[in-house]
C-alpha cells in the first residue's frame, strides 16, 4: 500500500465539501497540500476520484463515491486502533472531533480544546463550529463524538449532561436609556426594536419567552451571526437577548455593550455535552467529560463572564 492516511483524509475533506478551498478551510491545510494529495491517490489507485469544474469546484466520479465510502471506513477503523491502544495501555490518546454551538464556540471551544490537550499531550481535538441541528445530526452519524451545546431539543437518542445555567438578559448600547437600569421586563421591551439571532431553535426559545407573557416583540432585524448583532446593538439600531455574556464588553468596531438583567422568571440556556447515548465512551471520551467539567461551571467558563461572577458584580 502506497498511500497514506492522510491523502484519504484530504480525500474525504474535498470530496464530503465538493472543493478544495473548502476542504482547505475545514482541515486547516494548504489547497496545494489537498490538490496534490488527490492527484497522488488518483495515481496510485489508477482511478479519477474528481471531474474538476473550473470556478465551481468538485464532483465525485461514479468511483469517487464508491472510494469515499471506503475511505471513510478506513480512516475510522485506523483511528479506532489509537482508541483500542489508549484502552489496552490505560493511556489518554487518540483523536477526538469535538463540536461546539456556534455561539459558544469562539469562547469555549480553543480554551477548553488546548487545555486538553495539554493535559492529555497524545491526544488530539479537530474542532467543528455549527448549529444544533446540525450538530444533533453529526453525533448520529458519528461525524463528531462529543457536542458542548445548549439543552435544545434534545432527543432520546442523545444523552445531554448539564454543565452550568446561563440566563438570559438584554444586552444594548451605552447610550441606550436602558444602559443605567439595573433591570428591565420583557414587557418594557416589547415594544423597542429587537436584533433577534436568527438561529435555528435558538430564535424559537427567544420568541418563546414573549409567548409566554402573552408578547409579540418589535423585531426589527434579523441575522445568524452573533458579532453583527452585537455591533448593531452597540450603534444603537436596537437591543438584543442572549444567554452568553463575553468577557469583552466591546462589540468588533469598539463600541461599548451593556448587559441589563431580564426580571422575571425565565427558562435558563444550559450548557452541556452532548453524546450519541448507545455509543460505547472510550477512555478518550471519558477524560474528556471529566476535563469539561472541571472546566465549565457557575464559576468559571472559558471566554466568558460565568453567572457567579456576573452576580457579583451587579
Amino acid at each position: 500500500m502506497r498511500f497514506t492516511l492522510r491523502q484519504l483524509e484530504y480525500f474525504i475533506a474535498a470530496g464530503e465539501t465538493g472543493s478544495i478551498t473548502q476542504a482547505s478551510d475545514r482541515i486547516n491545510i494548504s489547497q496545494p497540500s489537498i490538490s496534490t494529495a488527490i492527484s497522488q491517490l488518483e495515481q496510485e489507485l489508477e482511478v479519477q476520484l474528481f471531474i474538476r469544474h473550473h470556478a465551481q469546484g468538485l464532483s465525485l466520479t461514479p468511483a469517487g463515491r464508491v472510494l469515499l465510502i471506503e475511505a471513510k471506513r478506513l480512516v475510522e477503523q485506523a483511528e479506532s486502533l489509537y482508541a483500542a491502544a489508549s484502552e489496552a495501555s490505560e493511556e489518554v490518546r487518540g483523536l477526538l472531533n469535538v463540536g461546539c454551538l456556534t455561539t459558544l464556540a469562539p469562547m469555549i471551544l480553543p480554551e477548553l480544546s488546548l487545555s486538553f490537550m495539554s493535559a492529555f499531550p497524545k491526544a488530539s481535538i479537530r474542532p467543528h463550529a455549527d448549529h444544533q441541528e446540525t450538530l444533533l445530526s453529526g453525533l448520529n452519524r458519528a461525524m463528531i463524538d462529543v457536542a458542548i451545546t445548549y439543552d435544545l431539543q434534545i432527543p432520546p437518542e442523545i444523552e445531554f449532561t448539564p454543565l452550568v445555567d446561563l440566563p438570559v438578559h438584554a444586552l444594548v448600547g451605552e447610550s441606550h436609556p436602558l444602559a443605567r437600569h439595573s433591570a428591565v421586563t420583557l414587557a418594557e421591551l416589547a415594544e423597542l426594536p429587537l436584533i433577534l439571532l436568527d438561529l435555528p431553535l435558538s430564535s424559537e426559545y427567544f420568541m418563546a419567552l414573549f409567548m409566554k407573557e402573552g408578547l409579540q416583540p418589535n423585531i426589527a432585524f434579523r441575522f445568524p451571526q452573533f458579532d453583527v448583532i452585537r455591533t448593531m446593538v452597540a450603534n444603537g439600531y436596537g437591543y438584543t437577548l442572549a444567554n452568553v455574556t463575553p468577557r469583552s464588553d466591546m462589540a468588533l468596531d469598539g463600541r461599548r455593550v451593556v448587559r441589563v438583567r431580564l426580571s422575571g422568571d425565565h427558562r435558563p440556556m444550559t450548557i452541556g455535552f452532548a453524546t450519541l447515548r448507545q455509543l460505547r465512551k472510550s477512555r478518550l471520551l471519558s477524560a474528556f467529560a471529566t476535563h469539561a467539567r472541571s472546566f465549565i461551571s457557575e464559576s468559571y467558563i472559558p471566554g466568558m463572564v460565568a453567572p457567579s461572577m456576573g452576580q457579583k458584580k451587579r
